[in-house]
C-alpha cells in the first residue's frame, strides 16, 4: 500500500510498499502529484509491468560514461587505436554537455538541444557520431548494468543530422603561413611536424599516430600499414614517402624502432592544432582537411591516375576520389591551351 509523508521542506514523500517489489519512493510539491505516482506505481504492479525508475533517476549520464569506459568499453573496442580514442572523445563531449542530467531526465527535446548546440560548433556527421555513441551507453546501462530507462532509449525518436557535403576547405597562401608560424610555436614539438607528415603523405590522423619506426622502410621510401586491424578500411597498404616526408621524419628523434613516430595522443594533438587556428585566426579547418589537402596537391600535379592517388589515400573505391577529377580536369585544360 502507499504512505505519504510530509517533510520539514514541505514536498510530500510517496511510498509505496508491495510484496514481491523493492519498496519505491519519491518526492513530489503537492500531494495529489504523490497520490497520481503511487496509484500508477501500483496499477504497473498489479499488471507486472512495474519496471523501477529510481536507479535511472538517481544515476547522472557522467557516472554511467565512467563505468560505460572501464566496465564496458575496454573488452568490446575493436583493436584500432585511433577507435578506442574515438570512443572516449566523443564520451567526453557527451559528458560535457549532458554529464550533469540524470539518465531518466534524457528526454528527446534534451537532446534534440544538444544536437541543434553541437551542429553550431562542428559537422553533422560529428554530431551524427555522437548521437550514436550516447545511444550505445544508454542501451549498455539498460543492458549490461541493468538499470531500465523510464521511457526506453530516446536516440530512436531524435532526427539525425545529415552528413552534408564532403569538405572542401583548403587555406590560402596566408592562412598557412600563419598556421606554420603558430605550430612551430606550439609548445607541443610534435604538432608542426604532425601537420607536415599529414600534407605530405595524405595519411589519416590515426594512421600517422600509430606509425612506429620499423614501419618505415627508407630503402624504399614507404611507410608500412601492416596491421589491418588499426586501419581504417582493415587492409594492409605501403604509403608512398616524398623527399620531403622523409626529410621531416629525419629531423625527428629515433632511439627506437618500437617507438612511435609521434608520440602523442589523439585528444592532445587535438587540442594543439585547434589552438594554432585560433591563434593563427583561421576558421572552420579541421586535422581532417590537411588529407584534403595533400590528395588535391596530388590531383593537382596532373601526372597520377585516381588509381594511383588511391594507392596513396587507400580509400578503397574511386567513387571516393570523384570529387578530386575536376582539379585534373584544370590542368588538362591547361596543356590543351
Amino acid at each position: 500500500m502507499a504512505t505519504f509523508l510530509e517533510r520539514d521542506s514541505g514536498w510530500i514523500q510517496a511510498k509505496v510498499r508491495r510484496k514481491g517489489y523493492p519498496s519505491q519512493s519519491k518526492s513530489f510539491k503537492t500531494k495529489t502529484a504523490a497520490e497520481v505516482w503511487a496509484r500508477n506505481v501500483e496499477s504497473a504492479m498489479d499488471k507486472g509491468s512495474f519496471v523501477s525508475t529510481s536507479l535511472a533517476e538517481n544515476t547522472t549520464l557522467s557516472e554511467i560514461i565512467v563505468r560505460f569506459l572501464t566496465e564496458f568499453a575496454p573488452y568490446h573496442y575493436r583493436q584500432r587505436e585511433d577507435k578506442r580514442e574515438s570512443w572516449r572523445f566523443e564520451c567526453q563531449h557527451l559528458d560535457i554537455f549532458l554529464g550533469k542530467y540524470s539518465i531518466a531526465a534524457l528526454m528527446p527535446q534534451l537532446i534534440a538541444k544538444y544536437r541543434d548546440e553541437r551542429l553550431k560548433k562542428v559537422s553533422g556527421a560529428t554530431v551524427r557520431k555522437e548521437l550514436n555513441m550516447l545511444s550505445k551507453v544508454l542501451t549498455v546501462a539498460t543492458q549490461e548494468f541493468g538499470i531500465p530507462l523510464p521511457a526506453g532509449n530516446p536516440l530512436p525518436r531524435i532526427r539525425k543530422p545529415k552528413g552534408g557535403k564532403a569538405r572542401d576547405r583548403r587555406l590560402t597562401a596566408a592562412e598557412w603561413f600563419a598556421l606554420e608560424h603558430e605550430c612551430r610555436s606550439s609548445r607541443n614539438p610534435w604538432l608542426w611536424p604532425g601537420v607536415q607528415l599529414a600534407v605530405e603523405t595524405g595519411m589519416r590522423q590515426g594512421e600517422l599516430l600509430q606509425l612506429r619506426w620499423k614501419m618505415i622502410d627508407r630503402t624504399r621510401c614507404l611507410a608500412l600499414l601492416l596491421d589491418p586491424a588499426k586501419l581504417k578500411t582493415e587492409e594492409p597498404r605501403a604509403v608512398p614517402l616524398s623527399k620531403s616526408a622523409l626529410m621531416v621524419l629525419d629531423l625527428l628523434p629515433s632511439n627506437d624502432q618500437e617507438d612511435a613516430i609521434l608520440p602523442v595522443g589523439k585528444t592532445t594533438l587535438y587540442h594543439a592544432f585547434i589552438a594554432a587556428c585560433k591563434r593563427a585566426n583561421i576558421d572552420d579547418f579541421t586535422w581532417h582537411d590537411l588529407r584534403h589537402e595533400a590528395l588535391s596537391r596530388l590531383a593537382e600535379r596532373g601526372d597520377l591516375s585516381l588509381f594511383e592517388i588511391a594507392t596513396v589515400s587507400g580509400h578503397k573505391t574511386m567513387q571516393m576520389l570523384k570529387r578530386y577529377t575536376h582539379l585534373q580536369a584544370e590542368n588538362i585544360a591547361k596543356k590543351l591551351g
